[in-house]
């Protein structure tokens, strides 16, 4: 496989230094991929970058996930207009070894291929570097003037004029710089990847090595993602779209990229999936033929959530999403755990009632209209008896009574009228 010519239909090529191709097939080469480990999960905006190095593993050559815990103390002013904090050693590890977890998803780390990949912490070679010593070895080969010119620096600083931009943060190309030199001299590195926001602290690394070591050394950027209505990838109103099932359940997981937008979805799939150009194209084809079917938007949330979460979590997730639509059994509501229930059921409308009314048994009529009022009257929630289910399960008996053997969760109830009204009583 031709890992350029792969990314240039893929969409996925910003910027690539003249050589780069050239190298990647002359020999075996190791590349790179800068992570932040501020947090203990990936989200989605990571997963370019890793998907990235996927192709490259998948080409025969040598990826290396390079976990920022030295310069993600710093802030980089590529893309933040604030410093980060500064982690401790022990979040620090913790980080990098669920990140680890994680990438090993879409990479093979066991393997004793030569290409096998590696996950390295540039904490480990800065951590011990004083401040006098860098600045006497690593400083001094490149000037103020060059690192003022870069892209990023200069529009920091005309956006912020009045704020200003720090040393620490001027000095982050110059640590990047240095990592890439640093793996060029320990692993052989002679690639460096990533969003092309970082096109200039990527350049800088060539610059590096080429001044120190005498070395060549080449550059490759993927375009940064963006949606087609112009709001940012990844985020939702309830933040990051995260990879930890923990922090984003599978099923919200799921709904993110089935909600893709007919305009997005093909650009997703090149990026996010492996599936070859045809099966995508056929897909296109699908989509346009009958866009209401969304056959796009359902096979690129199957093969991601597959990849990040396994078949299982998406078979759940599929179950989870009937539920909506009446297609759902009493069993997957039963199973569900308590975050997939409330993400699907978001925005229902809810009521709250005494657990001691529940647990002592209460008449499906009291329930819903003095209690929970679903139906503004005895004669009303009688006149809609036919269409009514309690926990997706038929009742024609207004007379039931409901008790604490009633509760998903240990305290929801589900109410259905009619095909498309839901509501939820919450028991406390």
């Amino acid at each position: 496989m031709n890992f350029v010519e792969e990314l240039k239909w893929r969409g996925m090529i910003a910027e690539m230094m003249p050589g780069t191709e050239e190298q990647l097939q002359k020999e075996l080469t190791s590349a790179y991929v800068g992570i932040d480990p501020t947090a203990d999960s990936l989200h989605v905006g990571h997963l370019v970058s890793v998907m990235m190095l996927k192709h490259f593993q998948n080409a025969g050559h040598r990826p290396i996930a390079l976990v920022g815990g030295a310069t993600g103390m710093i802030g980089d002013p590529s893309m933040k207009s604030a410093e980060r904090n500064l982690l401790d050693e022990e979040t620090l590890r913790h980080n990098q070894d669920c990140i680890k977890k994680q990438l090993a998803k879409f990479l093979d780390f066991d393997s004793d291929a030569p290409n096998a990949a590696k996950l390295v912490n540039n904490y480990d070679w800065m951590k011990d570097y004083s401040f006098l010593n860098f600045i006497r070895d690593i400083g001094k080969h490149i000037t103020v003037n060059y690192m003022m010119a870069k892209d990023s620096v200069k529009k920091r600083l005309s956006r912020d004029s009045s704020v200003g931009m720090s040393f620490t943060e001027f000095s982050y190309q110059l640590l990047q710089g240095y990592d890439f030199y640093y793996l060029y001299q320990h692993e052989g590195c002679r690639l460096q990847m990533g969003g092309s926001d970082q096109w200039g602290n990527i350049t800088t690394g060539t610059e590096l090595i080429r001044r120190m070591a005498g070395g060549e050394a080449f550059a490759l950027t993927c375009p940064l993602m963006t949606k087609a209505d112009g709001g940012k990838f990844g985020k939702t109103e309830s933040g990051n779209i995260w990879l930890d099932p923990e922090k984003t359940s599978p099923y919200k997981f799921y709904q993110f990229w089935l909600n893709a937008s007919d305009a997005d979805a093909e650009k997703y799939m090149k990026i996010f999936t492996m599936l070859s150009r045809e099966e995508i194209e056929a897909l296109a084809k699908e989509q346009a033929e009958d866009p209401g079917r969304r056959p796009m938007q359902k096979r690129l949330a199957e093969e991601v959530t597959i990849m990040v979460h396994g078949k299982e979590a998406l078979d759940a997730a599929i179950e989870a999403s009937q539920i909506l639509f009446g297609k759902g059994s009493v069993e997957t509501l039963h199973k569900m755990d308590e975050e997939t229930f409330l993400s699907v059921f978001d925005g229902v409308p809810t009521y709250e009632v005494e657990k001691s009314k529940i647990e002592a048994g209460i008449s499906l009529t009291d329930l819903l209209t003095a209690e929970a009022p679903v139906f503004p009257s005895k004669s009303e929630l009688r006149r809609n008896l036919v269409g009514l289910q309690i926990n997706k399960e038929k009742t024609d008996n207004a007379d039931l009574t409901i008790g604490k053997d009633a509760l998903l969760n240990g305290k929801y109830i589900l109410i259905q009228k009619g095909k498309k009204n839901f509501y939820i009583i919450v028991v406390k």
